[in-house]
Parts: C-alpha cells; structure tokens; sequence
C-alpha cells in the first residue's frame, strides 16, 4: 500500500469508529429512559477497551518502534509521550471547566440546564480526539514497513475503540432527551459528537507517514491521553449509583479489558 492508501484506510476506520458512535445515539429512538445498569456496564465496558488499547496496541508498539529507530532509550520516548497525552487531556479537561463556569456565571442559573448540555456534547467530543489519533498514528505507522500482524493490530485497535464508541453516543443522545430534545435533535446531536475521529484520524495518519521518527512519541501521548479519560471520566462515571449492585460497573471494565486483550494478543 501506499502512504496515501494509509491515510484512507485510517479514514475509513475512523469513519467506522463514527458509525457506532451514531447507533449508540441511535439508542434515543428506541428507549423511552436511560437504563442506569445497562449505562454503567457500558461505560465499564468502554473503560476496559480504552485501558487495553492502551497498552497492547498503543504502548508495546511505542516502545518497539523506539528501541529499532530512536537513539534515545524508549523508556524515555514511552513515558515522556505517555505523560504529556494526559497533560494534554488534563488542560483541554480544565480550558472546557472553566469555559462552563464562565457560561454558567455571565448567563445566570436558568441557563443550567443548557450549561450542563454544553459541557456533556463538549467532552465527550473532547474525548473523541485522542480516540481518533491512535486509530490515523496505528495506521500511519504501517507506511514504514507494516507487516500483517501490524495491520491486524490498528484494525484490532480501530474496533475496540469503536466498541466503546457506543456508549458514548448513548451518553449524549440520552441524557438530552431527558432534557427535554426531540428524540431526533438528541440523535442528531449525539452522533455529531463523534466527527472529530476522522479529522484527528486524518491527521494522526499524515504527521505518522510524514514524520516517521514521531511514531513512537505519537503512539505514546495516544495511549496517555486514552487512560486519563478512562480512569479520571468512564470508571468514575460508571462506578455512580453502585449501592445494589457494586460489582455491576466493574464486571464491564474486566469484561471490556479482556475481550480487547483477546482480540489484540490472539489475533494481532
């Protein structure tokens, strides 16, 4: 392949990874309510992918490309990118925080309700970015000498992270229609959530093709910022209104763990 079919593959990946997002949304149609149990698994669930991911198809690579291309020693590359993806992560976390507060403070509080619509759409949107860098940084990286299993091992990484896509877009679409949105503009808007995955996937795959010795860094800084939104937003959030059930939540992050694991160590 070339390095621009690169590139259009990582397109069509992500595009994949956008399609669950919308039938995740899509749940607004059919369900009258959120299903608090069913919600929590699949935000657990969704942890243990990203948790995962992060590791077999993100890390490990990093570290591997970085011992046969780099001269700098890749506990440096791994741990210096895997530290600034959740720097990065943090800031675009607290820019969003107290672009809120500035909302909630300059509108008033009958405002509330739209403020907390706002922050929900921006996050997960926010969230979505780094998803969509490690699907274009793992398809990007095959422009220098891919193998099967390496390919096997983006396609692997593009579907787990589209699995947990689902209960994102089921965490925008429901919640607005509990607010009071048509079931259609709740949709709408929940599937929108996810279109930053093919840009940031567009993009993640050229600087990948372009720049060769950032691969190692990029994979990297994906995989930091994918645990910060893992264990700091979905492990907490799934984990809320346990008291019946305090292992419900938990069974999916294992759940969700395992079955990337699976799919990366056996067919990757």
């Amino acid at each position: 392949m070339t390095n621009i079919n690169y590139i259009f593959a990582a397109l069509l990946a992500s595009l994949g990874t956008w399609f669950v997002t919308a039938l995740g949304a899509a749940t607004v149609l059919l369900f009258k309510k959120t299903n608090q149990k069913a919600m929590n698994l699949m935000l657990g669930f969704a942890a243990g992918v990203m948790i995962a991911a992060s590791f077999w198809s993100l890390l490990e690579p990093s570290i591997e490309k970085a011992e046969a291309y780099l001269k700098t020693p890749a506990w440096i590359v791994a741990t210096s990118g895997f530290l600034m993806g959740a720097v990065f992560m943090w800031a675009s976390d607290r820019i969003v925080t107290h672009e809120r507060a500035a909302f909630s403070k300059n509108r008033g509080s009958e405002t509330s309700s739209t403020n907390r619509i706002i922050m929900l759409v921006l996050s997960i949107t926010l969230h979505n970015i780094p998803e969509g860098l490690a699907v274009g940084v793992a398809f990007g990286a095959l422009a220098g000498g891919g193998t099967a299993e390496s390919l096997a091992s983006a396609i692997i990484l593009a579907v787990g992270i589209g699995l947990q896509n689902f209960p994102e877009g089921a965490a925008v679409s429901l919640p607005l229609r509990r607010e009071g949105y048509s079931r259609r503009k709740a949709f709408l808007i929940g599937q929108a959530s996810g279109i930053v995955e093919p840009i940031s996937a567009v993009i993640g795959a050229a600087a990948a093709v372009k720049i060769e010795m950032i691969l190692p860094f990029a994979l990297a800084f994906a995989a930091g910022a994918m645990i910060l939104v893992a264990v700091h937003e979905l492990i907490p959030e799934c984990q809320k209104n346990q008291s019946a059930h305090p292992y419900f939540a938990t069974t999916g992050i294992l759940s969700g763990f395992a079955v990337m694991m699976l799919l990366d160590v056996a067919l990757g």
